[in-house]
């Protein structure tokens, strides 16, 4: 299976990307880590091949003196010709640091006007409308209107490719109508398979799938007798293997583990060349 996809159809990127949510902190908005061990992670990324970094401009500390978006710029900017950010609206910060889910389409255009900022870029490789929480919205809400403005955004060429984030199937084909959708971003992961038909609507129309905790986000155990038993017959990390699945799943499935730590990053992207036979598969299944 190709360790390359060519995102909307024209930007190529590794399969194995990096999600910056942990460079600011640990846990979410909780205390500030170091700025330079966030800047040095992403150079190291950088090197080791990664070209796909997704980001969020509410991706900040506890205290909001380090913040994802910051850190992308100073480590990156000028950025390779090849690196692709992505970034998500739709949540945006209340005054005691907590999040509110945006439902007004006119609070859209301020965040992404956000993110063009403290990116330091003229236009959005890829913005995803976040919806809701962590769990999915009810059915029935509609996302037509806050997809149109950035579809509309996207028309003004502020944005290249649109996704969506925390959808289910009834999301994505009302937005389809509006504007092409190049990425869904779901929580998805070899302890959490419940969203596979969503998947394979996304492949069946050449949709990147890109989960968000990857490795469980601390909401989930991956460690199991059948994702071990792979983990040692490979000599990897059960993270690993969990990545390898991952990336096993179908050709548009996206990794971006995020991690603050150096020696994660490099266990992490490690998992790229994993190649999981026909018998751990079934292990895993």
């Amino acid at each position: 299976m190709s360790s390359d996809f060519r995102l909307g159809g024209d930007l190529p990127i590794n399969r194995l990307g990096f999600g910056a949510m942990r460079l600011p902190t640990n846990s979410f908005h909780g205390p500030a880590r170091d700025p330079e061990t966030g800047r040095a992670v992403l150079r190291r990324a950088v090197e080791l091949g990664v070209n796909h970094i997704d980001t969020a401009a509410f991706y900040v500390s506890g205290d909001a003196t380090v913040r994802a978006n910051s850190l992308i710029r100073e480590a990156l900017h000028p950025y390779p010709a090849d690196l692709v950010i992505a970034t998500k609206v739709g949540p945006a910060r209340t005054p005691d640091g907590g999040l509110s889910a945006t439902t007004d389409p006119a609070d859209l255009r301020p965040l992404v006007e956000e993110n063009l900022e403290t990116l330091g870029v003229d236009r959005l490789d890829l913005v995803y409308l976040r919806i809701g929480g962590i769990q999915p919205p009810p059915n029935g809400e509609s996302v037509a209107e806050r997809f149109e403005m950035l579809a509309a955004m996207r028309e003004e060429g502020l944005i290249r490719h649109l996704g969506l984030s925390n959808i289910n199937a009834d999301h994505l084909a009302e937005a389809r109508t509006i504007a092409p959708v190049a990425a869904v971003q779901n929580h998805f992961h070899a302890a959490k398979r419940d969203d596979t038909e969503l998947l394979a609507a996304c492949e069946e129309a050449g949709i990147a799938y890109v989960p968000f905790f990857p490795l469980g986000g601390g909401l989930s155990d991956l460690n199991g007798d059948r994702i071990t038993k792979v983990a040692d017959r490979h000599d990897a990390t059960v993270p690993q293997i969990a990545l390898a699945w991952l990336l096993a799943s179908s050709p548009v499935t996206l990794a971006i583990p995020g991690t603050g730590s150096l020696a994660h990053l490099e266990e992490n992207t490690a998992a790229g060349s994993i190649v999981l036979t026909l018998e751990d598969l079934s292990d895993l299944a």
